[in-house]
């Protein structure tokens, strides 16, 4: 399959709009074209073994969960091992491509599969993802009021002369007299020329309403996911649903104020990776993620809530078997998909 026809299906599978402003998604690495894509590579981070293992496996794109270049590289020398990546990228033809937050977003997504491991649930995003348009052209609405045809007419000619607005217009009664109330839909840069006019007549200024548009929320996409149980179950109970479902012999544990290990969960919070700032503040029995800093685990304890770390990538890792079954149904199994080896958390109990 051609590189950018595959960069354009994998965006479709997730949309990069998903993504956090600060991050660094899509293609990141791009041989020169044309480059045909046999072999697909997933990892969750890309390091200098994972780079390795996917030259020794002859792959045409690595997808690496982690973009492997976050921070503008000021140069590509083989000084730092980020700047060796690129190097061996382009040099041996691969293309890297990272998905990130985008996939933690995403409703068949990171936190998603992290939820199924606790057991039958409801779950929904602690802080959904917004559309990526707004419902209506521009990013503002003008309303105001109008009285007499002729002053319409006049209104009406004007502001259907700036670029980037949209006219309705619609008869209303206010202290028995006929007006008309005029709205307008306007860029940030079409508002500034549409207040400028208006401001020209002090009938109209003073009954003008400048409202900021919102783009609309998506129910089923955004960070994090609040998850409340069918059935509570004791925490110990949760603990061990959780190990089985990482595949990790054991766990993190700060327990809330108040909990034993018999205490009950209903509702857990989760954050595939780093949590704290997605998780601070929401109501449940149990926050789950990879890792959270020292005086955010004890804020939530001190409110009574028990914090589950697991690691950062050891929440996100086994994400990676699922994701690949779903880009071959996906992709139609025109590539071959396969997951790296070396890829690991890089943090062990000694």
């Amino acid at each position: 399959m051609d590189l950018k026809v595959l960069v354009s299906s994998l965006n479709d599978f997730a949309s990069l709009s998903l993504a956090e402003s600060w991050d660094n998604v899509g293609l990141l690495v791009e041989p020169s074209p044309p480059h045909t894509v046999h072999t697909l590579f997933l990892t969750i981070d890309l390091t200098e073994q994972v780079m390795e293992e996917a030259l020794q496996k002859k792959v045409d794109l690595i997808l690496s969960y982690h973009p492997p270049i976050f921070r503008p590289l000021k140069r590509i020398t083989w000084k730092t091992w980020k700047e060796r990546l690129v190097i061996r990228a382009l040099e041996n033809r691969v293309g890297i491509y990272s998905p990130h937050t985008a996939y933690d977003a995403s409703p068949q997504g990171v936190n998603s599969w992290l939820a199924k491991g606790l057991g039958v649930c409801t779950s929904r995003p602690i802080h959904p993802s917004k559309a990526p348009t707004y419902p209506t052209a521009g990013t503002h609405r003008v309303e105001f009021s109008v009285n007499g045809t002729e002053d319409l007419d006049k209104v009406i000619s004007v502001v259907k002369d700036i670029t980037d607005v949209s006219v309705t217009s619609f008869s209303t009664r206010t202290d028995e007299e006929e007006q008309t109330r005029v709205s307008l839909n306007c860029s940030q840069e079409a508002l500034m020329q549409v207040v400028a006019f208006l401001s020209q007549s002090r009938q109209f200024y003073q009954k003008t309403e400048i409202l900021s548009l919102e783009k609309p929320l998506l129910l089923h996409a955004g960070m994090g996911r609040l998850c409340t149980l069918d059935e509570s179950v004791s925490l110990a109970t949760m603990i061990e649903r959780i190990k089985r479902h990482l595949k990790l012999p054991h766990v993190r544990l700060a327990l809330g104020v108040g909990r034993t290990l018999e205490s009950p969960v209903k509702v857990v919070a989760l954050c595939a990776g780093s949590g704290s700032k997605v998780l601070q503040g929401t109501e449940a029995d149990l926050y789950l993620t990879g890792e959270m800093s020292h005086h955010d685990v004890l804020d939530a304890a001190s409110q009574g809530v028990t914090v589950v770390l697991c690691e950062h990538s050891n929440t996100e890792r086994g994400f990676l078997s699922d994701l690949r079954d779903m880009l071959r149904a996906h992709l139609e199994n025109k590539i071959d998909i396969i997951l790296s080896e070396a890829d690991r958390d890089p943090l062990c109990v000694a």
